[in-house]
């Protein structure tokens, strides 16, 4: 129970943590350019600080809903992603070309932040009450034509990066129900060659990945985002300018902060900072992964593998971009980056995440039984050293060997 606490524990310092510290970067890297755009300094930081406040809601709730809720809606919270994606599309706002959001008045939502939780719980289901795969048929239905369609509509919208995350979450829920590793391999390499395509098809992801290889042969071109926030990490040093003092963000930077946002950290607080920001994602997933590997239920188990994949993936994917290490793909830092829907949907994740947690602890402690009891209730678990005295010649047997013999003796 105090492990399970710990982790739990966990979770929740890093989360809120994360989340506090990005609205502040959010302001950070915002106020400059909103006071020139429409003169209120604290116009993103208002409204991130309003998603905050409804995706601590989330969190909430989704802790107090046992898990097994996901299990049972799994299928329509499918096929209602699915439309969103494809209804998204047709009639969805445009913003830089892309078709991502549905605009809701002031507010915007973007359906492939609810298909990613809605894949991870329908997969988990999936899994969990079918036998594991053992050939690319048995795995293409349906889980491959379900994850592929969804994948494309990511694609068309575009949106690689939500669609490497897809595909490293679903890695991992399968190597976590036990896919043959040769039968993991050959999936992976038919993703990878499909991905391969569709950036060679599109002439602006093959300048992002030439970029990528040498991006100062385009500083001002392709390649002007990553030399910028090469630029921005270097400008830091190890304690950085101080927040607020960064230059980089407002007259350099495009999508400081959203996408590039690790890049203003870097400016602003420097080695100490970017570090410190690695190690709270190291911790989120720490915690998770724990949870899930304690977890008995199959499904809670690769559920839990799933929320905190999604997690700690995309961070990974957006840190590997910022600092040149990977392509451009326009995916957001969690819990830090601006963005309301891609934060609700985190939060709702870590709440997940909890219930997984305190209902494997609370089945833990309901499993171990006093045989004494003659209502056979559940007694609270005790450590292991207070239970020696109760195994088979231990002191406490000898205690009532000793016990008995006195008696015959009188007797």
């Amino acid at each position: 129970m105090k492990r399970a606490q710990l982790e739990s524990n966990v979770l929740v310092l890093v989360t809120l943590a994360l989340t506090a510290f990005g609205l502040v970067m959010v302001y950070s890297a915002t106020s400059a350019r909103a006071v020139d755009g429409n003169g209120q300094p604290m116009y993103y930081l208002t409204r991130q600080a309003l998603f905050a406040g409804i995706g601590l809601v989330a969190l909430i709730v989704a802790a107090r809903t046992p898990y097994d809720f996901w299990r049972r809606i799994s299928p329509s919270l499918m096929l209602v992603s699915l439309v969103m994606l494809a209804g998204v599309l047709l009639i969805g706002q445009s913003v830089n070309g892309a078709r991502r959001w549905f605009s809701l008045g002031p507010f915007a939502v973007q359906p492939s932040e609810i298909a990613k939780l809605a894949l991870a719980a329908w997969v988990a289901a999936l899994l969990a009450r079918r036998r594991t795969p053992r050939s690319l048929t048995e795995l293409g239905k349906p889980l491959g034509i379900v994850a592929g369609i969804a994948c494309v509509l990511v694609l068309v919208e575009p949106d690689l990066g939500t669609a490497i995350a897809i595909v490293v979450m679903l890695g991992a829920i399968l190597v976590v129900a036990g896919l043959p590793s040769g039968l993991l391999a050959r999936s992976f390499a038919i993703v990878i060659a499909l991905g391969v395509l569709s950036i060679w098809i599109e002439p602006y992801r093959r300048a992002r990945l030439f970029s990528f290889l040498d991006p100062w042969h385009d500083a001002q071109g392709a390649g002007f985002q990553v030399v910028q926030a090469m630029i921005g990490l270097g400008s830091g040093g190890i304690f950085g300018v101080g927040i607020g003092h960064g230059v980089v963000k407002i007259f350099d930077l495009p999508e400081a902060h959203t996408d590039m946002i690790f890049a203003t950290i870097g400016e602003e607080l420097g080695l100490v900072g970017t570090a410190g920001v690695i190690l709270a994602y190291a911790a989120f997933g720490w915690a998770g992964f724990r949870i899930a590997l304690a977890c008995k239920d199959p499904f809670g188990k690769l559920l839990a593998t799933g929320v905190t994949v999604l997690v700690c993936g995309q961070a990974a994917i957006n840190l590997a971009a910022v600092m040149a290490i990977a392509p451009l793909t326009g995916i957001t830092l969690p819990f830090v980056s601006y963005g309301g829907s891609s934060l609700i949907a985190a939060l709702c994740g870590v709440g997940i995440l909890l219930n997984i947690g305190n209902a494997d602890a609370v089945e833990g402690r309901a499993r171990v039984r006093d045989r004494g009891r003659g209502n056979r209730r559940p007694r609270a678990a005790v450590a292991r050293d207070r239970r020696v005295a109760a195994r088979p010649g231990s002191t406490g047997d000898l205690r009532r060997v000793a016990g008995s013999g006195r008696s015959a003796a009188r007797s």
